[in-house]
């Protein structure tokens, strides 16, 4: 019999592409290595013939793609000597700051808006005993207030804006390569604050350069950490597409927004950190930028689920949403491979889900008839 090697997380898994050397002390919680899924019956739904993938990130440790960019974000807080991490969140980041922090045996300070946070992901932070840092205001209010104190307090900010992030975000790119043995035709993500738009860039970057020394593209946006090894995997790279909600566009406005709002509260962000990176994907990939309404957002989740059986969050059916609509359109063409990333599981916001849900739970009493009965009124 043989056995497969366990798998220990993305740092050791591709340690000679990211910048960590034989003795660091890697933080790890096994996250990476999501699946691919082909989806079989949304496709059959659509005016044009595509192939659809979507990279399910929810299935990361503490439930999302921030695990990616957190395991490299706080093995190199460690490896500098920090004691304490710092970021704020609409959610999701602050999840998984506070469990790496945990797993890493330091502090983690998460700033979290007053009232603009999924309970699930409140009760991540918390139970993973983060200091939280509830502010009278939006996520950016937070993001300034991060910035401003890492000045003054020896703490390492682990949002996007720290350049291990990234580094760690990339690996779904290679992945997804891995997967389909090729590059998407296009990528479709959500986007708030940019930063993994940008990070997926990265990584179909590295892999299509043939030689280390001409990684032109991607050494553009990582500041110079990354450790690739040379060798073309691909030659090509995929359109990134990236879709915001309505009240939350900056990139549709092309300037930023002081108060957004939306239901996908993953991406309502106004002042994306990552804006010029982002608007530099955009142009290398030949991709573009759109929005979806609330109720295209929330469609789509609930599509997902019923005809799929993926659940996700919010935020993450932006990128299934946009890319039915491009379909349908013509944007995107007929015989397209595209890989939708899902960002976060459903069970982040249940609130907005069981609110949109059109089947009721059945009251019955505990009798055979009862039970019968239901089951042969709801066969359909």
């Amino acid at each position: 019999m043989t056995f497969r090697k366990r798998y220990t997380g993305l740092i050791d898994h591709y340690r000679d592409r990211l910048p960590v050397h034989d003795d660091t002390r890697i933080i790890s919680l096994g996250e990476g290595n999501t699946p691919l899924i082909k989806l079989h019956n949304i496709p059959d739904t659509l005016e044009k013939d595509v192939d659809i993938y979507v990279k399910y990130e929810g299935l990361n440790p503490t439930g999302s793609f921030k695990d990616r960019g957190m395991t490299m974000a706080v093995t190199k807080a460690v490896e500098e000597g920090s004691k304490a991490i710092i970021c704020a969140s609409t959610g999701n980041t602050s999840a998984s700051a506070a469990a790496y922090a945990a797993r890493a045996g330091i502090t983690a300070f998460v700033l979290i808006p007053d009232g603009k946070i999924a309970q699930g992901k409140l009760a991540q932070a918390m139970m993973e005993g983060a200091v939280v840092l509830q502010v009278n205001g939006n996520f950016d209010a937070g993001m300034r207030l991060v910035k401003e104190v890492a000045e003054h307090a020896p703490v390492t900010i682990v949002n996007s804006i720290n350049p291990y992030r990234l580094q760690g975000q990339k690996t779904a790119a290679f992945e997804i390569i891995e997967e389909l043995g090729r590059a998407p035709d296009y990528h479709c993500l959500p986007v708030g604050n940019a930063g993994n738009i940008t990070a997926h860039w990265i990584g179909y970057s590295e892999y299509a350069c043939a030689d280390g020394d001409k990684v032109t593209d991607a050494c553009a946006f990582c500041n110079g950490v990354c450790k690739f090894a040379g060798g073309s995997i691909v030659g090509a790279r995929p359109k990134m597409v990236g879709y915001q909600a309505s009240g939350s566009a900056p990139f549709m406005r092309g300037e930023m927004v002081d108060n957004p709002e939306t239901v996908a509260t993953a991406i309502r962000i106004g002042h994306p950190q990552s804006w010029d990176y982002a608007w530099k994907v955009r142009e290398e990939s030949d991709g573009w930028f759109d929005e979806c309404t609330d109720e295209e957002i929330l469609a789509a989740q609930k599509l997902l689920a019923e005809k799929e059986g993926i659940f996700c969050e919010p935020a993450s059916a932006a990128s299934l949403a946009g890319a039915m609509r491009d379909v349908n359109s013509g944007k995107i063409p007929e015989n397209s491979c595209i890989v939708c990333t899902l960002t976060g599981h459903g069970l982040k916001d249940p609130d907005t889900a069981i609110k949109q849900s059109t089947r009721p739970v059945i009251s019955i009493e505990a009798k055979m008839d009862q039970v019968k009965t239901a089951i042969l009124d709801n066969l359909a």
